[in-house]
């Protein structure tokens, strides 16, 4: 990384060497913040992390990498009380604290610098014993799934999207990033193979409704044999943006979801992640067992699944 840089969070090599792969020269003289980065699994988490630490840099003036090792705890307190006067949701000032915690325990850890000055700061305090996810009831996601218009190609997508969303629980940002080589039959069973949070491969069963609404999607496409080409491709005046290497992106799942929530009569307050609370609800309703619904959603940990059901017992 260039020592002037901006921003001390980013890669800075050459197009010529991202193109022909990293030599073990280059990957030798990476600063520690980028192997940091790049030791993330998750894309997600990295683009997460890349951008709560941009924001720290922008917000704090840091100039070059040997500024961003000298925070001391100090400019940290000073970044926390500028989110607060900004009324910053107390979850995300946890989240960014997290990130750069994240990236200093990293340097602690590689001898890049003493000591880790975000960890004595306090984080706000949120409630960890419900999530904050609004869900649907059976009739709601009927509702939003019967929505589209099946008679037109952008409704034969969007059927597909919901019935994914709703019916096998993944987040947006996996529902964008499928491929079609994941839409496959295992064990007999066709399924969808998603890469979860953290870089954990899941092959899930889905539904025949689930199932018929790909295979329709896919028939209509014309791109059922592109394995290596992205499952749900851009739409344009009901007509395929048929670029193979162009996914929808994530944010555009939400607006699937908030356009036929709408339709559907369910007003605003509702996100893509309304599809995953709903499956992580319905499957505890229907006697799920916890453990099954937090592998088949992915979560590391138990209480984030019971997070989604403490909420849904409240509303």
């Amino acid at each position: 990384m260039d020592p002037t840089s901006s921003d001390p969070t980013l890669p800075n090599l050459p197009q010529n060497s991202r193109d022909r792969g990293l030599s073990v020269h280059l990957l030798e003289q990476m600063p520690e913040e980028e192997l940091w980065l790049a030791g993330q699994l998750s894309p997600q988490t990295r683009e997460a992390y890349r951008k709560d630490v941009r924001e720290f840099v922008a917000t704090m003036n840091i100039r070059s990498p040997g500024e961003l090792r000298q925070v001391g705890r100090a400019t940290v307190i000073a970044w926390v009380t500028r989110m607060h006067e900004q009324n910053i949701q107390p979850r995300t000032i946890r989240r960014r604290l997290s990130a750069l915690s994240s990236l200093f325990t990293h340097l602690v850890a590689h001898r890049v610098v003493e000591t880790n000055p975000v960890r004595d700061i306090k984080r706000p305090r949120v409630n960890r014993r419900q999530g904050t996810t609004r869900a649907f009831g059976v009739k709601e996601a009927r509702k939003i799934l019967d929505a589209p218009d099946a008679t037109t190609f952008l409704g034969l997508r969007d059927r597909a999207i919901l019935s994914v969303g709703l019916q096998a629980g993944p987040r947006r940002s996996e529902i964008a990033s499928l491929k079609v080589r994941d839409f496959h039959t295992n064990a007999g069973y066709k399924a969808l193979h998603f890469i979860r949070k953290g870089g954990e491969d899941l092959s899930l069963s889905i539904n025949p409704q689930t199932v018929q609404r790909i295979d329709e999607y896919l028939a209509a496409a014309g791109h059922g044999d592109d394995l290596e080409g992205p499952l749900f491709r851009p739409v344009k005046k009901n007509q395929l943006q048929n670029d193979p290497r162009r996914h929808l992106h994530p944010g555009a799942i939400d607006r699937v979801l908030r356009k036929y929530a709408g339709a559907a009569g369910l007003g605003p307050g509702y996100s893509a992640h309304s599809m995953r609370a709903t499956f992580i609800t319905r499957a505890l309703d229907n006697g799920a067992a916890l453990e099954d619904v937090q592998r088949d959603v992915g979560h590391s940990d138990p209480s984030t699944t019971k997070l989604y059901y403490a909420q849904r017992m409240i509303m």
